[in-house]
């Protein structure tokens, strides 16, 4: 696929990550970088409430899209198709946003939401993210291996995203010294 043949689609535009999933190196990670935009969209402009519907549609419309893509490419999970990373990305970071929701100053990349910048909360997000997108531990690779079409192809990054919420979250705790 090229640029102009996936523009010529917004299906296909969204599949490949508006782009970003024709990187010739990690198109997964390029994908996860360019969810970072649309993380801080939502982050700024929905309510944590709106941030999960909205996570939820991106989710289940991945699912499709994805199947879309995949039938146009006549391909299984071509690398290229980078949706799956938003909606992963989008779910791993839940945790960050619910806590960001209570600080009532406004939100800056500089602001600390808990005991780390915002900043820090996405970089470490990104990174967990893709540990578990790309080792795919139990049941991870599992899924990846079983389930075929558009939902396999979202199910895996959906469940590294949950992976993903986990760890943060925890790391929430213990900075709050409610985890050891």
């Amino acid at each position: 696929p090229t640029l102009r043949g996936i523009v010529q689609n917004p299906m296909y535009f969204l599949a490949f990550g508006f782009g970003s999933g024709l990187s010739p190196f990690a198109p997964g990670t390029a994908g996860t970088a360019a969810a970072i935009p649309l993380f801080w969209i939502f982050l700024l402009g929905l309510t944590p409430v709106q941030y999960l519907l909205a996570t939820a549609v991106v989710t289940v419309a991945g699912i499709y899209i994805c199947q879309r893509t995949t039938d146009w490419l006549c391909v299984h999970d071509h690398g290229g198709i980078v949706w799956d990373e938003f909606a992963g990305f989008l779910i791993g970071m839940i945790p960050v946003v619910f806590l960001a929701a209570q600080n009532q100053s406004g939100l800056g990349l500089e602001t600390a939401v808990g005991d780390w910048p915002l900043w820090l909360w996405i970089v470490v997000g990104f990174f967990v993210f893709r540990i578990f997108d790309v080792l795919k531990p139990f049941p991870i690779g599992m899924v990846d291996k079983q389930v075929s079409g558009g939902l396999g192809i979202m199910m895996d990054d959906v469940l590294a995203g949950l992976d993903t919420a986990v760890v943060l979250y925890a790391i929430q705790l213990q900075q709050a010294g409610r985890l050891f």
